[in-house]
This record gives C-alpha cells, structure tokens and sequence, in this order.
C-alpha cells in the first residue's frame, strides 16, 4: 500500500511538474494568446514572441512604475519600440494586465481593473479566437477559420513596419521627447489635397513643414489627383505613395531588417539594423537640415547648426524650461509700444517663419523699421536687403539661423535691454533634444537590389488592385506631368490641372486667335520668336513660339515646371504654356517698353536716373536665380536684348532659365555647346572652362558699362598703328582702366555717355564702372558674385546728386 500511495505521489509530482513548467517555458516563446487568458505586468516572462523571433510583445517599462502594451524588436540593443496600445496612458506595475475576453476583446486594465484600452469598443470582434504576434510586427485577432478581425498595422504610432500601410484614416505621430512613448507634436498624414505631409501641430500653432511650403505640388515632386490616399513601405526598403513619392533606403535590398519612424524631432527616418552589433543606422531621411522642422525650439527660440542643430535664445529672452526646448524663450522685458524707448537688434542670417503682419517690396531698411515702430502689433521685422523686401512679424515662432539665408531679423524692444554690440545670438543652455541621436546617413551595405523587381511587381499589383480606376488616372497624370518621348496625351492634355492660381494651360487655337495667327513679332533669338498676343480677358501678352531645338518634351515640361514658379520683381513672369502636338508655347506677362537695347543706344536715348535702375534691378534679379532661387539657374545669355522695361523702366530679364533646362533632353552635352551672344559672352566658353554663374557676371559687367558709355562695346575698332583689332570693351577696359589706377580724374570723359550732358551721379558712375571693369575679368576668380554688385549698388542708391 505505501510503496503504491509514494508511485501515485511521484506520477502526480511529475504531472504537477509537466503543467507547472512546461506553460512556463513555452510563454517566454509562445506567439499567440488564446480566449479567456491574459498577459501580466508583474510576470516578465508573460510575452508574445513572433515565430522567427524578430518582435516581441508584451508590458513595456520606462521609469520606476510607468508601463505600455507595446511590439518590439527583441534583438535591438535598446529594445525599440514599434507600437503602443496605451501611449498616452501609462498603466500601473501592479495588477496591470492585457486579456483576451471571452467576448473576443482584447482589453488593456490598470490597477483595480479600471479599463484603459481596449480593441472591442464597437463590439465587432466578437468571433475572436486568439490574439497572435507575426512575423511582421502585426498583432492581430483571429476568428477559428484565421481571418484577421483586428490588427495592430491599422493602429500605428510612430513606426511603419514592411507591408505595414499609411491610408487617409492612419497617420504616424512622433514622440513627445527622446525616452518616452507618449505621443508629441509632429505628424505624418495625407491631407485634404491627398499629399503626404509632415506637420508640427504644437500647443501654440500648426504648421506643414514637409515637403517643402515654400514650392507648390509640383515643385516639390508630388501629385494630388489621386484621392486613394495610400504609401507602402516594403522589405527592400522602399516606399511608394499615391502623391508620387517615392524613396529607398541607401542599403535598399533584401535580409535587412527595418523601420520607417517620425521621430521625436520631427524627421522621418528609415532605419536598418546591424545583424552584428543590434544597432540602428539611419539609411534614409526626409530632411537633411533638421532646423527645416517647424516647433522643434518653441516660441521665440532660434534653431541653429553647431554643426548639429541646437536650440538657441535671441538676446532679450531666456530659455522657458531648460529640459525641455520646446518651451521655447520667454522675453525678460515688458514691451512699452512707446517709439522714443524702443531700439531694434539685428540677427543675421536669422529669420522666423510666418507670422507676417504686412509684406513690402522695394522699400529701405529704415521705411519697414518705421512700418514696424507704428503698429503696436508688431514684435521684430525681416529685411532682405538684395531684395528690398520687408516683413513685419507680430510672432515669432520657428526660428532658424542659416548661412544661406540672406537677410536678418530686428528684433523689437525696450533700449534698456542690454546687448552686445556684435548683435550675435545668445547660445544659453545648449540642451535642445536634438543633439541625440548624431544624424548621420549611412552608407550602403554589401547587401544587393537584385531581387527589387520582384517587389515592384507586388506593390504596383497591389495598388492598382486596391485604387483600380485612380491608378489609372495616376499614371496619366504621371506622363502627363513630365512628358513622353513622342509627344502627351491627349487625355492628359485635356485633364491638366492649374499649376497655381496664376498659371494655366492654354490652347493653341487659343493662342493662335490672340496673336492674329502670330501676326506681330516683338523680336527673335536663338530660342524662338516673340509675338505680341491680347487673351480673351483682355490681358496683353508675349508668346514665345520655341524653336525645334525646344521641342523636346522633356525639356519643354522642365521649363514649366520650374521655370513658371519662379517669382522675383525683376523677372519676367510666365503665365502659361501650350503643348499640341509639335507646338510649344510659353506665355509671358507683356513688358511695354520692350527691351533695353532699343532705348539705350543712338538714336534712342535713356536719362541716367533710368540707366541706375536698370544696373541694381538687373542685378537683383540674377543675384535671385544665382543665390536665392536654385543654384544651377544660369541665364547665360545676358544681353540689352534680354533686359525688358517696364512701365516704369524697372528692368525685368527674360529667357532666363533657358539655356540651362535645354541641356535636360541630352545629359551628356553638360553645356558643350557654346551659348550666348558674341560680345557678351565669356572667355570661359572658350577656355571650355566649367560653366558657373561667373558667366552671368561677365555679360552683366558688359552691359552696366554700356549703360554707363551708351554704345555697343562688343563692336570691333582698329587701331591705326599696330593695325590690330580689339573691341571696343577691351578698348574702353584699357584705357579708362589706366587711368582710373594713376588716379587720373579726366577717366570720366572716356567712359560717360556725351549725350548725358554731365546730368548723372558721379558716384554712381564710378561705382558702376569699377564694378563693370571688374566683372570683366578675363579670371573668372577675380569677378564679384551678384550679390557682392547689389550690396555695393545699394549704398548708392539713394544718390541724388548730379554733375
């Protein structure tokens, strides 16, 4: 009896033992959770883990006693966090629990069984079997025949995993700040135009700051006719959206493990994790200058690169919270509004964005001071002083200091703020969050695309499947938008949409009725013909009728695309296009007093006051295509014939952009052939030296000292003794030259305009001259850059006095 009652004790101690450690050992490597059972915080070892061992799910701990329902990768060195189930609500370390209810929820509760998440708030998973963590990241909830009820990829956080979707109703929302889940200010979304966009939605403001809000749609390489509203990022490391982004990680190929997360700075990353060390690198990212982020310094502050971005306070204001940047600066002043007591600081190369009270063009710097003084409203101004534009502030909010940035906030307050008399920013308690982690884009691995068409071939079937039509309608906006080789489509010709409110699409039998069949010619160059055309609302036009060499589809939608959304007051403005079959077309704002060489030289004839106006407005406005707008546009032909007049003779160049966007139909050329007009051109072209935009400054400095000599100066003269020909600007270099350099004060007679009649500025000539003769150095080195000749320009300006 007793040797039966010890084997009935062992067999029930094994059994014991068999239930007792067998559930234990398989929690720490089960994938899924069935009906009725549950998950606790107190238990470590109460986790989910994917079949092939890449995610873990389970309670999360940050702090002493703060815990989530979150998905993470298991062998990431930090653990990273992939999705959370309670973000914004922290649950307790004691008797917090997730269970699969029996009626087929999955319910987060806290301490003392107080409800804080659940999946069931509708009650429609109520087939619910189980609760299982895949592969992918994805924990889903599945009925007994495995379909998927409910999943976590349709609830993201911050984070999108491979085959993991953004729609119109999901976005990604970053963290509050570095060590924390909770969510923060920054959103990745489709917006109302069906684009994809990253926003800073902060306590104080809103604001879109990618892609770009200084471009329009097109500008910035989307797409908005397509309201499916959907982006896919896939193993390979690549996303495609319906807006037509597209990127790919710089690893991009299979067997690489990674993520697409907004993070808590605001920037959109794809990371890719080292199989041997568990770390994170970044292998993609949205934007390269992280002070491009709206909301990452708060109110008042100042993003600045030393060489990361760090958060900074202007002089007059202190850091609001100094652990927490977002904050902002909060002013140690009172403003007064009382004129007599106030005084403004400059910060160069310092702007804020947005917030504009009133926008003036071409007014002084002390004019937008005073706009600024008389309205209480106003707390700062910015001035760009190439441009003559001011900007009155009545908040300041993203902030950003950059060398590319060519002009500076005054910030307004009380004389009895002290300052230093550098007026340089105040950098007080580096501590912006931005400093972690180092962005650093890393380079590729020796991993290969090979296997990348396989994966475009799922991603394009699968969208086409899920937007059907749209899809369709995508791909002739696509061809549309950037042209085929043999000419558009009519449907897409005919389901073009506006550029922009001041830019459209015109007919060619349009076109054709408002020149009078292309009856009055306003003249001809190397790029096409020029004629004078009345639009059926009356608006007076030039069409440019371009020549074959134009006629390249390509080249012609580079040319509109970027071209017709540049805007400065010095430029021609471009109203429109046409493209029918072999015709293009651009339509430009009509400039009444034509172009310049038809009112400077013999018999024609232009007083000194106008001639000024011309030098500094011709100036400004290639210093904006060199400097301000994009780096590549090089007019490279400048000339009289290329400067038009307007109304009030304020000079405005055309044809600019050209010579560069034809180069686009053959990429091989990179400008090897010759361009420009002879007399103007630089001895670069035939150095066959790189083209930059020392060319630009070559034909400029001929033509401020035509304006200065009222001649052609590109003409040939023979000198009699040698019998030798040189022209007549190597001519007017030489000899006004050497006698500028003895200090000779009879130069002028040499270089002014007789029909004049001593009725100028004597400073504005010599300015003029000096620059010009610089200009045309034969070494390109020793030639200023336009803005260098604007800023000079400027301090004369003003002069009124005559000879």
């Amino acid at each position: 009896m007793l040797k039966t009652l010890k084997s009935t004790c062992f067999l029930s101690l094994l059994i014991l033992t068999f239930f007792v450690f067998v559930p234990i050992a398989n929690s720490k490597t089960q994938n899924f959770l069935p009906r009725g059972s549950s998950l606790s915080v107190e238990d470590e070892s109460d986790l989910l883990t994917s079949p092939d061992k890449t995610f873990t799910c389970g309670f999360y701990g940050l702090g002493e006693n703060a815990y989530w329902f979150a998905i993470w990768f298991t062998n990431s060195k930090d653990r990273t966090v992939v999705w959370v189930a309670n973000r914004d609500k922290p649950v307790n370390a004691k008797g917090s629990r997730v269970s699969l209810r029996v009626d087929g929820a999955m319910a987060l509760t806290d301490f003392g069984g107080l409800l804080t998440w659940e999946t069931n708030a509708t009650g429609t998973y109520t087939d619910a079997r189980r609760a299982e963590l895949l592969d992918t990241g994805n924990l889903v909830l599945k009925d007994p025949n495995g379909k998927i009820l409910w999943q976590s990829f349709d609830f993201p956080t911050d984070t999108l995993l491979p085959y993991q979707y953004l729609t119109k109703s999901t976005k990604l929302i970053s963290r509050l700040k570095n060590g924390t889940l909770q969510s923060g200010y920054f959103s990745l979304l489709f917006d109302n135009d069906n684009v994809l966009k990253m926003i800073h939605d902060g306590p104080d403001i809103s604001s879109l700051y990618w892609p770009d809000p200084s471009k329009n749609i097109y500008q910035n390489g989307r797409f908005n006719y397509n309201s499916s509203r959907i982006a896919v990022f896939d193993e390979m490391g690549t996303l495609i959206s319906s807006d037509r982004l597209q990127f790919s990680a710089s690893d991009a190929g299979l067997g690489i493990k990674r993520r697409l997360t907004l993070d808590y700075d605001g920037n959109l990353r794809v990371y890719s994790l080292n199989n041997l060390t568990w770390k994170w690198r970044i292998s993609w990212q949205a934007l390269s200058q992280g002070c491009h982020v709206h909301g990452i310094c708060g109110r008042n502050a100042i993003c600045v690169y030393t060489p990361d971005p760090k958060c900074s306070c202007p002089h007059g204001f202190e850091v609001a919270d100094p652990s927490d940047w977002y904050k902002g600066c909060r002013p140690t002043f009172n403003q007064t509004c009382l004129q007599s007591e106030e005084k403004f600081v400059r910060l160069p190369q310092v702007d804020y964005y947005g917030f504009d009270l009133d926008y003036n063009d071409n007014i002084s710097i002390h004019d937008c001071r005073e706009l600024c003084l008389k309205d209480c409203r106003c707390v700062a101004f910015s001035y760009r002083l190439t441009e003559r534009h001011c900007y009155t502030k009545n908040a300041l909010f993203n902030g950003c200091k950059s060398p590319n940035f060519e002009g500076s906030i005054y910030l307004r307050m009380p004389v009895s703020v002290e300052t230093s008399e550098s007026n340089v920013l105040n950098e007080i308690g580096l501590k912006c969050p931005l400093a972690e982690p180092k962005i650093v884009v890393g380079s590729p691995d020796m991993y290969t695309s090979t296997d990348r068409r396989m994966r475009w071939h799922y991603l394009y079937s699968f969208v086409a499947a899920l937007g059907g039509i749209e899809i369709l309608f995508v791909i002739a906006g696509f061809w549309l938008h950037f042209g085929r080789r043999h000419g558009l489509p009519a449907s897409g010709e005919d389901g073009y949409k506006l550029m922009s409110s001041q830019f459209r699409k015109f007919g060619h039998a349009e076109l054709k009725k408002a020149t009078k069949n292309f009856k009055e010619e306003l003249g001809r160059g190397a790029s096409g013909a020029v004629y004078k055309g009345i639009l059926a609302d009356e608006r007076v036009v030039a069409v440019k009728r371009l020549e074959d060499s134009y006629q390249g589809v390509d080249v012609f939608w580079a040319e509109v695309s970027i071209i017709a959304n540049i805007f400065h007051m010095n430029l021609v403005r471009m109203w429109g296009f046409c493209s029918k079959g072999r015709h293009r077309l651009l339509v430009y704002e009509y400039v009444e007093h034509l172009s310049l060489d038809k009112h400077l030289f013999p018999p024609n004839f232009l007083g000194w006051k106008e001639r000024f106006k011309v030098a500094i407005g011709t100036a400004r406005g290639l210093a904006y295509l060199h400097h301000e707008c994009l780096e590549w546009v090089i007019h490279c032909d400048v000339k009289p014939e290329n400067i038009l007049l307007g109304s009030d003779f304020e000079p405005k160049i055309a044809d600019f952009g050209l010579a560069k966007l034809s180069q686009r139909a053959d990429k091989k050329s990179e400008f090897s052939q010759i361009r420009g007009t002879k007399g103007y051109m630089a001895p670069d072209w035939a150095l066959n030296l790189p083209v930059t935009a020392k060319v630009d400054v070559y034909s400029y400095g001929v033509v401020i000292l035509e304006l200065v000599k009222g001649i052609r100066l590109s003409s040939w003269v023979v000198i009699e003794e040698a019998d030798e020909q040189e022209t007549e600007l190597t001519r007017f270099v030489r000899v006004v030259g050497r006698k500028i350099e003895c200090g000779e004060n009879s130069w002028m007679e040499d270089a002014v305009d007789l029909r004049l009649n001593g009725e100028y500025s004597m400073n504005q000539v010599r300015k003029i001259v000096e620059l010009g003769i610089a200009c045309v150095q034969e070494d390109r080195n020793k030639r200023p850059t336009m803005d260098f000749v604007v800023q000079a320009l400027s301090q004369c300006e003003e002069e009124e006095g005559i000879l």
